[in-house]
């Protein structure tokens, strides 16, 4: 298919159209540019037709060399209920408290720069005791998102203003009670 094209394009460059004379003319450079091209066919076939793969099959048998033994049913168990080794197992984390929760977040707040680790509480309000903004109080809530491992929608976002209500939201989100 390749040989083909080539050799196409080699006679397409061949014969050039002239605009004095109304038949075709053969340029010298392209009878050697078709020259060039025929051999490099010539070759590329040459090399297809000799190499051990046709169709990208390989035409070649291989045969084991050394001595074969029988395969057992105990070889056929082994291979098919062998588990791959390409799986892992993944399991909970150690289990959530209302104590870890809030501890937890207590140190992600009191680690955040904007906030003053004497005034925090969990009742302390973001926006008017330790005077966050709203860009700071979506950034506490990433913060959050990336300590537990989970999205807190926009709308329930809104809704937490104090650690305490951080606390109770994952408390629900994760089925803990007291």
């Amino acid at each position: 298919m390749a040989a083909a094209s080539l050799m196409r394009s080699a006679f397409s460059g061949l014969i050039r159209k002239s605009t004095t004379i109304k038949t075709p003319v053969v340029c010298r450079l392209s009878t050697v540019a078709l020259q060039q091209k025929y051999h490099t066919v010539k070759t590329i076939a040459k090399l297809y037709n000799t190499s051990d793969l046709q169709n990208g099959v390989s035409r070649s048998r291989q045969y084991a060399t050394g001595p074969v033994r029988k395969v057992t049913p105990q070889d056929i168990a082994d291979r098919v209920m062998k588990k791959p080794q390409f799986v892992r197992n993944y399991s909970h984390g150690p289990p959530l408290t209302i104590d870890i929760i809030k501890s937890r977040v207590l140190l992600v707040l009191q680690l955040f720069d904007k906030v003053n680790p004497e005034k925090l509480s969990l009742e302390s309000h973001f926006i008017q005791d330790l005077g966050l903004d709203s860009l700071d109080h979506v950034e506490v809530i990433m913060a959050m998102e990336d300590e537990f491992g989970f999205e807190i929608p926009d709308g329930d976002a809104e809704r937490l203003l104090r650690p305490k209500d951080i606390v109770q939201y994952i408390c629900d989100k994760e089925d803990i009670f007291e």
